[in-house]
């Protein structure tokens, strides 16, 4: 039965790659104001690179390296969780989370940083607004918090809620998967968005902190305690993000040859958001009731 719905994932997921492939509508939606590839580089710090006849336009190259790090580290810890003899549910569904958050890592910083320009600029017109890197991306980051609410339908005893938290957790994502199948393929620019994608995400996040906040208060378990850090960590992340975008602090940054984005302060801070996940997972790997 198990390898029977890996072979129904492998399939769906093979017809999503080919329909996003084939048949997006990426180069219909560009920036507005439009940008064009000689302008690319007038707003964002960039560096050509040569090897041998071949040049490369590296984007936001500090950038770049936190949010490879990021990726790397993330998925380290997910491998290592995966693999770990510890033989619980709820262990290695934080192990694939993230594992699914780092490659969406790497996916959004092929794009958005590092070779945004190659991808989305170069041979064209006007520079395009998005890419198949940042639709996976997408994709790839919501599975990975879905995969953290299925572990937690698997800490403890499975009961109704766990049962319910499994049952949504797949829901949300095959309907963010259809949802962004269709904005790419119309194409509709909001439905392929990181707006789309938080409104997705969010109600999860909200859930899985104020469950663990109950659930800590009736039972006074040490992991409970862990997760709601965890989740008030992340709340503190993406609240510390937006505020540095607010307050335009990159632009002026940038104008004084700082390269230091509200995008590296994102970085910066899940590295240690995961650094804290491996920690706990290990700490409680053995004894999730305590």
């Amino acid at each position: 039965m198990k390898k029977n719905r890996r072979y129904i994932f492998a399939f769906i997921f093979l017809l999503v790659l080919i329909i996003l492939l084939f048949w997006n509508q990426f180069d219909k939606i560009l920036f507005f104001p439009t940008i064009t590839p000689e302008e690319w580089c007038t707003s964002q710090p960039c560096i050509e690179l040569e090897f041998f006849s071949l040049k490369i336009m590296l984007v936001q190259p500090s950038s770049t390296f936190f949010v490879y790090l990021l990726g790397f580290i993330t998925i380290a810890i997910g491998i290592h969780l995966i693999r770990s003899k510890k033989n619980q549910k709820f262990i290695s569904w934080w192990g694939i989370a993230l594992l699914l958050w780092g490659i969406g890592a790497i996916l959004a910083g092929t794009s958005y940083q590092a070779f945004g320009y190659e991808i989305k600029c170069a041979g064209r017109a006007f520079c395009a607004w998005t890419s198949l890197w940042e639709i996976f991306y997408l994709i790839f980051s919501v599975g990975s918090v879905n995969a953290m609410l299925m572990a937690q339908a698997h800490l403890g005893e499975r009961d109704k809620w766990g049962k319910i938290m499994a049952g949504y957790a797949l829901a949300n994502f095959i309907a963010f998967v259809v949802t962004v199948v269709i904005g790419a393929t119309i194409p509709i620019q909001f439905m392929i968005s990181f707006e789309m994608m938080l409104l997705f995400l969010a109600p999860t996040i909200l859930f899985l902190l104020i469950f663990n906040i109950r659930k800590y208060l009736d039972l006074k378990k040490r992991i409970n305690r862990s997760l709601v850090i965890i989740w008030i960590a992340l709340i503190l992340i993406i609240g510390l993000y937006f505020l540095y975008f607010m307050l335009d602090i990159t632009n002026i940054l940038w104008e004084h040859g700082i390269w230091f984005s509200e995008n590296d302060i994102l970085h910066i801070g899940l590295i240690l958001w995961m650094i804290y996940i491996g920690i706990v997972a290990s700490r409680f790997g053995k004894n999730i009731n305590k």
